[in-house]
């Protein structure tokens, strides 16, 4: 046997063992959790890989998990026959943190160590898993023999600097995790301390978990005998009758499923009889995973087929903008050796898929409807991707049209009966109550779209708008252009882009006479010349009161922020020419068509147009073509308007 080799713990591993060893964290317990949940996960592996690989795991063996105490020598073991571990497999696993959201990982060990100095504990918020034995424990050693291996290895540390890996014998494939408890964590030698733990934490665990004790036997002083008992229901949670399930064993299966130290926003639990038969639980995360936002990242449901797990995230189950849900699907009529290609071409698979979203949509209504706080929290956080089913899956709209939310030009104000009962008021809007909210001339429901709410406040294309009392929806995700392209109208009433051309606001405004109309379109047609290339027209604005110009995106064409956005992602995308909308109202349109009258060929004709331009990129927050003319024109109109400015007090009568 080969002598134990000494690694060096990987530097975040090293800062979480040194938050969980100096840690105050008062529930501990919940070490116990997180290691069966470890072996109750080793077990489904093992029974998965099974299915291909026949000679893994003999006929009628059991699958479970055993909970030893040993008061004598003041450790607690927890062994399960599962997959088990390679002498790689300990080093990479337990030294460490290999998984794609380690920078995400790092962030959040930063985060605790700070809060950790202000008297805050954060160390219940890792999924860390196997790192919580050293709460209880000073010394921790993992025996394990993979599936399939004949040679088992040992790792072994006190959480220092180091762990050691050697050889070792066990006997049969799985694993044992064995804690030397500090001396004053001595309360789980007790078998019903295990057994209280259990039940509040794991009794979820559809495998069978054993405890294996000694006791006095009963009139004996002296005498002891060995005990085992089962201490779980060991059977699966989504496979029992909802009203025999308390909500706390829900919180505690999501934990388990989704490696989540938050509690579920929201859950729901189904059973399905009819042309297929399958039952599970689907969940809404507080939180949002470091991979969220990448569609390409792996997503879906736990596919279970009678009780066996087939297949851990499963996505022909759900669309990818339902990915940040978490749960477990197990249907009694798939078979066993399940494969993605013949999910993807299985009717049954697209039933059960049917079935699932609508469960999924059921339960996020009902947040909506019962718990609007609530609701708020999970918009924040995944409204953007719900919206992605608006753009892949249309027949969904009606349903999804009455969940998105989006911030207004309204000013949301508490009814009475809110002030008295200090009831919860949204910042946000939807478009069931915009719509109890049109005033009776509205044409439509009317937004705009752009990079940031603090952008879109100040947009001058709300200005008509806000000055009848239209309310104006502000739009500010990438995906909601590609989201209204299906979700064209909503109870009747279009849904109409105010930064778009063909915005027809002409009904206050007074009439404008013919001669007063072919000199503006003189005017506006000099302009267009002048600026050549930059703009696609220009054209009279009936949008603006207060501004003198603003750029409006041509039908067909990109909105500025999604081009700027496609570019910075190196994608080719063709560039979209703008509308230059001016307002003749406005003083310096007046002075600009004044100059063009009188010198159709001044030089600050084009200067200012170009400047107009520019200001109107600024306002609507994109960044301009060139800064450095821009600078210089502004130093030359600074220059001229400066020079103006002291004649007129050369030329002023002494006092």
């Amino acid at each position: 046997m080969s002598a134990a080799q000494s690694h060096p713990f990987q530097a975040e591993v090293a800062q979480v063992l040194s938050l969980v060893v100096n840690s105050l964290y008062s529930n501990k317990e919940i070490f116990l959790r997180e290691l069966v949940s470890n072996a109750s996960d080793a077990l489904d592996k093992l029974r998965f890989k099974a299915l291909s690989e026949k000679d893994l795991l003999s006929s009628g063996e059991e699958l479970r998990i055993v909970l030893s105490i040993d008061e004598a020598s003041g450790t607690i073991s927890i062994s399960d026959n599962g997959i088990g571990m390679s002498e790689q497999e300990l080093i990479e696993n337990l030294g460490t943190i290999a998984r794609s959201g380690t920078r995400e990982f790092s962030k959040l060990v930063q985060q605790a160590a700070e809060a950790q100095k202000s008297g805050t504990n954060l160390i219940g918020q890792f999924g860390v898993g196997f790192y919580s034995a050293y709460l209880v424990a000073d010394r921790v050693q993992v025996t394990s023999q993979a599936a399939g291996s004949s040679q088992a290895y040992r790792w072994e540390s006190e959480a220092k600097d180091t762990f050691t890996v050697s050889e070792a014998t066990r006997g049969a494939r799985g694993t044992t995790v064995i804690l030397t408890l500090k001396d004053d964590q001595k309360e789980y030698l007790k078998p019903y301390r295990i057994k209280e733990v259990i039940r509040r934490h794991s009794d979820y665990v559809s495998h069978p978990i054993v405890l294996s004790y000694r006791e006095k036997k009963a009139g004996s002083e002296d005498e002891w005998e060995s005990k085992q008992e089962t201490i779980n229901q060991a059977s699966a949670l989504w496979q029992r009758n909802p009203k025999e399930v308390e909500a706390e064993q829900y919180k505690e299966f999501y934990k388990h499923l989704a490696h989540d130290w938050e509690e579920p926003l929201s859950y729901k639990h189904f059973k399905v009889e009819g042309t297929q038969m399958f039952s599970g639980i689907v969940f809404l995360p507080q939180t949002a995973r470091a991979d969220l936002l990448d569609p390409r990242g792996e997503h879906g449901v736990r596919l279970h087929v009678r009780r066996v797990l087939a297949m851990e995230s499963c996505e022909e189950l759900l669309p990818k903008w339902l990915r940040f849900v978490r749960g477990v699907v197990d249907s009694e009529d798939l078979p066993l050796n399940v494969s993605r290609e013949t999910l993807q071409d299985s009717k049954q698979v697209r039933v059960i898929k049917k079935q699932v979203v609508g469960q999924v949509l059921t339960m996020i209504e009902e947040l909506a409807a019962d718990r609007p706080q609530d609701y708020d929290r999970f918009y924040k956080n995944f409204g953007a991707i719900l919206k992605e089913g608006l753009h892949f899956e249309p027949e969904h709209k009606d349903r999804l049209a009455a969940l998105v939310r989006f911030k207004s030009t309204h000013q949301a104000q508490p009814s009475p009966e809110q002030e008295a009962n200090s009831s919860y008021v949204s910042p946000w809007t939807s478009l069931n109550e915009y719509r109890a909210r049109m005033k009776p001339e509205q044409e439509g429901i009317y937004y705009v779209d752009g990079p940031s709410l603090e952008v879109l406040k100040q947009s001058p294309h709300l200005e008509q708008l806000k000055r009848r009392g239209f309310e104006v929806l502000f739009m500010t995700d990438g995906v909601d252009p590609f989201a209204l392209e299906n979700l064209t109208e909503f109870d009747g009433k279009r849904l109409i882009n105010a930064t778009r051309e063909g915005l027809d606001l002409k009904g206050e405004e007074p009439e404008t006479s013919s001669e007063e109309q072919a000199a503006q379109s003189t005017f506006t047609k000099k302009m267009a010349q002048m600026l050549g290339e930059r703009v696609a027209d220009v054209r009279v604005s009936h949008r603006l009161s207060e501004s003198p110009a603003c750029l409006v995106t041509p039908e067909g064409g990109l909105p500025p922020h999604l081009e700027a956005m496609f570019k910075a992602q190196n994608l080719s995308v063709p560039q979209t020419k703008r509308i230059l909308e001016v307002n003749p109202s406005h003083p310096i349109l007046i002075n600009l068509r004044k100059l063009a009258e009188s010198k159709p060929d001044a030089v600050e004709l084009r200067e200012w147009g170009e400047l107009l331009v520019d200001q109107a990129m600024i306002a609507e927050g994109s960044q301009v073509d060139d800064p450095a003319k821009l600078a210089a024109r502004l130093t030359s109109l600074l220059s001229s308007a400066s020079q103006w400015m002291a004649s007129t007090v050369d030329s002023s009568p002494k006092a």
